[in-house]
This record gives structure tokens, sequence and C-alpha cells, in this order.
């Protein structure tokens, strides 16, 4: 059993993907991010960077106590190597899919969220910022669109963490100001993975969780004003 700490945002829905992916048994925890849960004592004590998703494997390889992960990335990696599944075991193949894991996680993750940030959210609209961030987000969406010319899939022909990592991020290619007609082999890679029964089961398992009016004044404030003293004092 993986129980999942999580809420259904771009970086919870990686983890369901996998979980449906490899029917692995789970059970979700909601962290509500916007009333401010990622910052309750009993979730710090193994998500300690106040973020979701985190994860409990309460029967990991070793057969011994509960395993607890957090930060994307490092989940989809654990659980792969888990169940020996979505990550190569040869070098090569595992290398692969491990940039493009992490260049999801250091580029296309961060660079879209901030686009996410100042387009819709921030109670202030600054130009210089929104174009900086839309404009790097496009040059991103051109990265992966050239990596997948020739390919079904990022690393190449088998569905991986790769894929799981990044599929999220292109869901809100609209807020973000992108046109995936622009990039035919993403859209072709979208279109794929979004028609897999894995994935609209992953989708499906946090409807209902998402207030329909999107975040109020006070979520944002608990989401967007955390410093170091304000998380500390949670």
């Amino acid at each position: 059993m993986i129980d999942l700490y999580y809420w259904p945002t771009p970086n919870g829905h990686k983890i369901t993907l996998f979980l449906e992916e490899a029917g692995l048994e789970y059970k979700i925890h909601p962290v509500n991010i916007g009333a401010g849960d990622q910052f309750k004592p009993e979730f710090l004590a193994f998500s300690p960077n106040n973020r979701m998703p985190a994860i409990i494997d309460q029967n990991p390889a070793d057969g011994g106590d509960p395993i607890t992960v957090f930060e994307s990335g490092a989940i989809l990696q654990y659980l792969a190597e888990k169940t020996g599944k979505f990550l190569p075991t040869d070098v090569r193949g595992k290398k692969t899919v491990m940039e493009w894991l992490f260049w999801q996680m250091g580029g296309l993750g961060p660079m879209a969220g901030q686009n996410h940030h100042f387009s819709g959210y921030a109670p202030e609209k600054i130009p210089y910022a929104i174009t900086r961030y839309v404009n790097e987000t496009n040059r991103l969406y051109g990265v992966l669109n050239k990596r997948l010319e020739g390919r079904t899939f990022i690393a190449g022909d088998d569905y991986s963490i790769a894929d799981m990592a990044c599929y999220p991020w292109i869901v809100s290619h609209e807020k973000q100001q992108q046109d995936l007609n622009d990039f035919p082999n993403l859209k072709r890679w979208f279109e794929n993975i979004k028609s897999r029964p894995a994935t609209i089961a992953a989708y499906k398992a946090g409807e209902g969780l998402r207030k329909e009016d999107g975040l109020s004044e006070e979520d944002k404030k608990v989401l967007f004003g955390q410093t170091a003293k304000t998380a500390k004092n949670n």
C-alpha cells in the first residue's frame, strides 16, 4: 500500500499517473495547499519542504519499516525502482530517462509554474515577467518537440517516468499561452498519453478536491506569501 499525500496539481498528477500505470494499491490523503495543509507538523515530519506530493510506502522492498519519500521526481524514481517498471535497467537507457526527468524538474516545471503565476495569479500584471516566462515555456516546448521527432515517447519506444513527469505540465498549455499546433511532435505525444486508460484514471482520482472557482485571495496568501519565518511558525 502506498499512502499518497496529494493535491490535483501537475506535480500531484505525476504520481497518480505512475500508480495507475503500475497497478499499485494506493490511498490518497488530500493536502489542501490553499488551506495550508502542507504546513501541518504531521506532514512536515516526512515532507520537510512543505510541498506535496509525498508518499509513505507501507511495504518497502527491503521488508523494513515504512519508507517516506518527498519531491515528485524522487518519488517517481523510487516507485520505478521498487516495481521495476517505467525505468530502464541498462545504463544508457536509464541515463536518458533520468536526463529528461531532471530536465522537467529543473526546467519545464519551474518555468511553466512561473508562467502560471505571473499570467494568472499575481495581483499585479507585470508585462516583463509574463513575457519572460511565456517565452521560456515556448522555448522548452520547442526542445521537447524536437526531442520527440521520430520517437513515440521521450526516451524512445517505451513509456517512462520522464513522460509521466512532463505530461501534467503540458495539460495547461492554453493557460501557458502555448498552441500545440505549433509543436506537432509534442501534440502527437500529448494526445497519445491523454488517451491512455491509466491517465484517465489518474486524473479522475483527483476530481472533486479542487474548488471549481479556483484560488481565493486567502488561498493565494497561503500559497504565495510564505517565507522561512512563516513556514517555521506553522
